[in-house]
């Protein structure tokens, strides 16, 4: 009796050690299997990095090659077509100088006009394609200054204030010539339609939001009028970057210009 229990105690034990075998075996082969496919996960993730870095790369070489040939076309066009326009000038004043009819002089210094205007805006288009102006202090700098120089011979008069700006903040170059181009038009609207005599340009930041706001004291915009092409145009350019155009009508024309840096 006691030799049978001794062989039932010794197949218990035995079947126990095969099961914890049977078990360990399955933990062995659950982990190896985890194991292979964190290493799975791993590599994956490492090739999807490389290609990221690939892409990055390949943009970066891009985006210097855009900035390179931007400078190229910015230093061609100072050096042939502004010394064009400076030899036209020239001509132009050394033929007034001769001329004796009225008539031709007249003619002369509306050739004249012309090419200052053409220099003026070949300057905006250098300004616009050098990438070294890509931050808020250029674009307002120059800014000021152009506003400063359409309103010197006018009877408006110009007040600029500036609020929280860091004038080493990045702004793309899209964004900062449509910026630019809703200032001129905002500008040339006040005065040919504004009939006003006080005009302020505030320049705001405000976290990633950049504020431009023109305002003067002039009769404002008939709201029963058609929406000109120009305050059309300059609603589009802000929609191009996500902001916002808006004009409020109260003791003259506000213009407010937002943007998300």
């Amino acid at each position: 009796m006691t030799h049978i229990q001794d062989e039932i105690k010794l197949a218990y034990l035995i079947a126990i050690v095969i099961m914890m075998f049977f078990v360990g075996f399955i933990i062995f082969v659950v982990l190896m299997y985890n194991r292979k496919q964190l290493l799975f996960l791993k590599e994956k993730q490492l090739k999807e990095s490389e290609h990221q870095n690939q892409l990055l790369q390949k943009e970066l070489e891009k985006q210097k090659s855009i900035e390179k040939e931007r400078e190229r076309i910015s230093h061609d066009m100072h050096d042939d077509l502004g010394a064009g326009i400076s030899a036209l000038k020239l001509q132009a004043e050394f033929l007034k100088q001769r001329a004796e009819d009225d008539e031709l002089k007249n003619d002369i210094d509306e050739l004249l006009q012309t090419s200052e205007e053409m220099n003026l805006s070949m300057r905006e288009m250098l300004w616009s394609l050098n990438s070294g102006n890509d931050t808020l202090g250029s674009f307002i700098d120059y800014s000021k200054m152009y506003a400063h120089n359409f309103l010197k011979k006018t009877k408006i008069q110009l007040n600029i204030i500036e609020g929280n700006i860091i004038s080493e903040t990045t702004i793309t170059t899209e964004q900062r010539r449509n910026l630019f181009l809703c200032l001129k038009e905002a500008l040339n609207n006040a005065y040919k339609h504004s009939q006003s005599n006080q005009l302020e340009l505030s320049f705001i930041r405000k976290d990633k939001e950049f504020m431009m706001k023109i305002s003067d004291n002039g009769i404002g915009i008939d709201h029963k009028s058609p929406e000109g092409n120009g305050l059309r145009n300059m609603k589009r350019r802000m929609q191009e970057h996500n902001g916002h155009c808006e004009v409020i009508i109260d003791n003259g024309t506000h213009l407010f210009f937002r943007i998300e840096l």
